[in-house]
């Protein structure tokens, strides 16, 4: 599960350098046109993979059920309104701010599986949560400017940190029983839907297919591949409220890819940030091995 929280942290500088680049047509890439790239290849990939364990390995695999595929279509528009507000918001703003807004997902899943489960959550995971907290401001320089932040992109991202949030939850819940690459396929397809409904609304010029073979590729498999097949596996193992802190360890994996790739500054008070909220991860499966 961790490294499905890794490749949504280099997610949002990819997706920031496809916004930079231009087409052999010298436009730059839509949010839309990014967005569709992603869940269409991301699609065909999961589907492959789903054909792979079904029809080539010879293991019998459980078989989805109609409730369990309306249902999972179901939590997976909240895949798909994650992009959507995500790519929007650092559009407006660093994504060094981008991913601590989506870091709110520590503190909102532990809240959810408190409310829907009526799980207190343990000391340990509550000073945790407030670990992580203190960390992502400190990793992300939120104290030092926020009067310079762009509200449009904090309220995206507060609204990718919640159905993020709702997906992680669906992840621990929904359709246990059958395989890892049949609940993602079709979560995918649920989120293709909002999708589709997204580029048909915002998408006003001719759609770009460039993006297809030069920036979708990668974005797909770091957003829609390899975060929902290995979420999807790892998150009834943990719990979602564990779960939440094990995915916070895409902040520091987000700080370095800005750092390498966008030549974003990192300050000393940053590292210590990212010192705290691995940290925290580490005392956390401390506590579960023991």
């Amino acid at each position: 599960m961790g490294l499905g929280a890794t490749s949504y942290g280099m997610l949002a500088t990819f997706v920031k350098l496809a916004y930079a680049d231009t087409s052999a047509s010298g436009l730059h890439y839509t949010p839309a046109e990014v967005i569709t790239a992603q869940f269409t290849i991301g699609i065909l990939i999961v589907g492959l993979l789903h054909f792979f364990q079904t029809r080539i390995s010879g293991k019998l695999y459980p078989k989805a059920s109609n409730t369990d595929i309306r249902k999972l279509m179901v939590v997976g528009t909240s895949t798909g309104l994650t992009s959507i507000f995500y790519y929007l918001s650092v559009k407006y703003i660093p994504v060094s701010i981008g991913i601590v807004l989506l870091m709110q997902t520590v503190w909102m899943g532990v809240l959810l599986e408190t409310i829907l489960d009526k799980k207190r959550p343990s000391g340990t995971k509550i000073i945790a949560v407030f670990v992580v907290l203190i960390g992502t401001l400190l990793a992300t320089k939120f104290y030092s400017a926020p009067a310079m932040l762009n509200w449009r992109g904090i309220t995206l991202g507060l609204l990718a940190a919640a159905s993020f949030t709702t997906t992680m939850y669906a992840a621990n819940k929904v359709a246990l029983a059958i395989s890892a690459a049949q609940r993602s396929l079709f979560m995918l397809l649920g989120g293709a839907l909002v999708v589709l409904i997204f580029l048909a609304t915002t998408q006003h010029t001719p759609f770009n297919y460039d993006i297809f073979y030069t920036w979708g590729i990668l974005i797909a498999l770091f957003g829609t591949v390899i975060p929902p097949l290995l979420l999807n596996a790892g998150f009834p193992l943990t719990g979602i409220g564990l779960g939440s802190i094990v995915a916070a360890f895409e902040l520091p994996v987000s700080v370095t890819m800005a750092f390498v790739f966008l030549n974003e500054s990192v300050l000393f008070s940053q590292w210590i940030g990212i010192a705290l909220i691995l940290l925290a991860i580490v005392l956390m499966n401390v506590k579960l091995k023991k």
